[in-house]
């Protein structure tokens, strides 16, 4: 237990002392969060995104989904469920959600000069009025479409607008967990592999081999040490996203230390796999360099993972980082619990339980 303590403490001095490591693995991180927050932490996007949920399946109710798909300021994304596209609504997903009511089509082809119009519902989220205007407006452009349609023109069908109370979420709010997650990425993964590649080529591995230290003791402090490091950055970070930009944890703490332990263990198993293949300290800084420069950017740190080409979503969905970012960004902004973020924690944990096998199969002391 001593000598588990003294590699613990030895590598948090190593740490502090390097003062190269310290800005590239803290003050850099918060200097990229303060400068895209300054200029992009408040922005959002010009088209408006709409939840159709189409009760009908007639012809009348998928003609004005077309009409809907032809304006460029429009996307439309088509779900079965009413409840899970407010559920969009209300997470910030969508702007604004059109229900098609069954009995659509029989109204619309019944319809005459003395009926009242025919109602549409709309939900729009009152915190953002804004875009929740713009988007009513596109509606009800389409919707007056399909009235003008009719040969006896009257307004067939009217929207009726209903208010949804939702999360005003920024992009500060989506990027401050993203730079959580990339530091643990960073930290760990990068940082690592290239600390035991050194050892290894300075001899430091080979004399601690000689010695009574035990392989897992060396292991754990490592681990422990690194845990102490990632969980007080992480800490920082958003002490200076709070303090700058008013940025919440809507979630659990101990929700987001779980998540953040496990992102780094996960990263921490790939960092030894990397020490372990590259022959010197010089390879090991492009093979880590390699496989974390593309997870920064399939891995929602930056850019939501829906935004990504179809054909890379598979391959998003198996990265550690991608579900590290949708953990924390889901615990932070949306206040989600452990329990509903449990394929996260599952693909995490199977990368950890993976990592850690391949590693003590690569891993060398000399």
């Amino acid at each position: 237990m001593k000598a588990y303590w003294q590699l613990t403490l030895a590598q948090l001095r190593i740490f502090l002392r390097n003062r190269q490591v310290l800005f590239w693995t803290l003050a850099f991180p918060i200097f990229l969060m303060v400068m895209l927050g300054s200029f992009l932490g408040n922005g959002n996007g010009m088209s408006v995104t709409i939840g159709y949920v189409d009760q009908d399946h007639s012809p009348q109710s998928k003609q004005l989904a077309d009409i809907l798909k032809k304006n460029e300021a429009i996307s439309l994304e088509k779900t079965s469920s009413k409840k899970d596209a407010l559920d969009q609504l209300k997470q910030g997903d969508v702007q604004l959600v059109v229900e098609v009511p069954k009995g659509y089509e029989k109204r619309m082809k019944n319809s005459s000069q003395n009926e009242k119009p025919f109602t549409l519902p709309v939900f729009y989220n009152e915190t953002d009025m804004a875009v929740s205007q713009i988007g009513q407006q596109l509606v009800y452009n389409a919707v007056d479409a399909v009235s003008k349609q009719k040969a006896d023109y009257k307004p067939a069908v009217v929207i009726n607008p209903k208010g949804v109370e939702a999360l005003n979420l920024r992009y500060i709010d989506f990027l401050v967990p993203g730079i959580v997650a990339m530091m643990i990425l960073s930290n760990n993964m990068n940082g690592v592999a290239g600390q035991i590649a050194s050892w290894r080529e300075r001899g430091i591995l080979r004399r601690m081999q000689g010695t009574t230290l035990k392989a897992h003791t060396f292991i754990a402090a490592q681990i422990t040490a690194r845990l102490m490091l990632n969980g007080l950055q992480a800490l920082i970070v958003l002490m200076v996203a709070r303090l700058v930009f008013d940025v919440e944890v809507r979630g659990s703490w101990l929700t987001l230390v779980s998540f953040v332990i496990l992102g780094t263990l996960a990263f921490m198993a790939i960092g030894f796999i990397i020490a372990g293949i590259a022959k010197t300290p010089e390879s090991a800084g492009p093979i880590a360099g390699f496989l974390s420069f593309p997870m920064l950017f399939l891995g929602g740190v930056f850019f939501p993972i829906k935004n990504m080409p179809e054909f890379l979503q598979p391959i998003v969905h198996i990265l550690p980082i991608a579900h590290l970012t949708t953990a924390l960004r889901e615990t932070m902004n949306v206040g989600a619990t452990f329990m509903s973020l449990g394929t996260e924690a599952l693909v995490l944990g199977g990368w950890i339980i993976g990592a850690f096998i391949v590693a003590s199969l690569t891993f060398k002391w000399e």
